[in-house]
């Protein structure tokens, strides 16, 4: 199959303190696609977040036309704006603010997955409101009975666990309001869509591989499949195989072009979704096989697994 590699063009977030190369936490990645022959052009994301589009693709030159995002998270109206900039320089990303909001935002991909991810349930809210109870309860009863997991549309704040995500008793409503509300007050200005409540799965570790592995899926393939980059290097010697056919169809229904499912094995020894996620914003390990992910990125041949340290194999 022949490579696309020379029509490739990627925008990465420049660095905050020289606009003329990438962020330091995608370098490494710009290099290697510079390397294959695409095209890396640098866009300033603190632009894109102050609402100021059209500063922020200033240096992506007029008439580029498609290009990728890989970079820090954006919400989904600043990508559509990044989108409207784009188009008025001859330029238009692959992934649409349709599809990007789809993948990233989980009202959007949760109706498609609800069979394979744990149930949830969310309430619309903006920065720093907190629902009241009798809201918070209504929906808790749309949960299972026992504990869930709070995040917002996008994140959750696991860091900070037990005071700011986990509720241990769905039923106990003082408790479910006062994580609620330590976890919006966390995310503050960041807090993204409303407020999300997951029932809570128990999920083992398989023997010698990362608790998490993160699926990438490329038009409806999945191309790489590596640990969650949450995981500490000591933990990866191996990337579990899951069982991807569930997870293909639901992903093709989704109907996005770039998407990451994490996985997670369940207790009762069944492949869990526990995230999904646009691929143009989501991290990757940093022991993962940057030819690899390249490749991907420059829709060349299809990948399976790189286990870290390992090669690729063709699907």
């Amino acid at each position: 199959m022949p490579t696309t590699t020379a029509t490739t063009t990627v925008l990465y977030c420049h660095d905050p303190l020289n606009e003329r190369r990438a962020d330091a936490h995608f370098a490494a990645e710009a290099r290697q696609l510079r390397a294959v022959g695409g095209t890396a052009l640098l866009v300033d994301h603190d632009a894109l977040l102050a609402g100021d589009p059209e500063r922020a693709v200033a240096r992506v030159p007029e008439g580029t036309g498609a290009v990728w995002y890989r970079g820090w998270m954006l919400p989904a109206g600043r990508y559509a704006e990044l989108d409207a900039a784009l188009r008025l320089r001859g330029a238009e990303l692959v992934v649409t603010p349709e599809a990007y909001r789809r993948a990233h935002e989980l009202p959007g991909w949760y109706g498609t997955f609800a069979g394979l991810t744990p149930v949830s349930g969310w309430l619309p809210t903006a920065p720093g409101e907190v629902p009241d109870p009798q809201r918070l309860a209504a929906l808790a009863a749309g949960l299972p009975p026992g504990s869930a997991v709070v995040k917002d549309y996008v994140k959750s704040r696991k860091h900070e666990w037990a005071e700011a995500c986990y509720v241990p008793d769905l039923a106990d409503p003082a408790a479910l309001h006062r994580v609620v509300a330590r976890f919006v007050e966390l995310q503050d200005e960041f807090l993204a869509g409303g407020v999300v409540l997951r029932a809570f799965e128990t999920f083992v570790v398989p023997q010698a591989a990362a608790a998490e592995v993160r699926v990438w899926w490329r038009d409806g393939v999945p191309r790489l499949v590596t640990a969650h980059p949450d995981s500490a290097v000591a933990e990866v010697p191996e990337v579990a195989e899951p069982d991807l056919e569930p997870v293909r169809a639901v992903v093709e229904a989704l109907g996005c072009p770039f998407v990451t499912t994490d996985l997670a094995l369940r207790a009762d020894g069944a492949w869990r979704v526990v995230e999904v996620g646009d691929g143009q914003v989501s991290d990757l390990h940093r022991e993962a096989d940057l030819t690899a992910f390249v490749k991907l990125l420059t829709a060349g041949q299809a990948l399976l697994r790189t286990p870290s340290g390992s090669g690729t194999t063709p699907a």
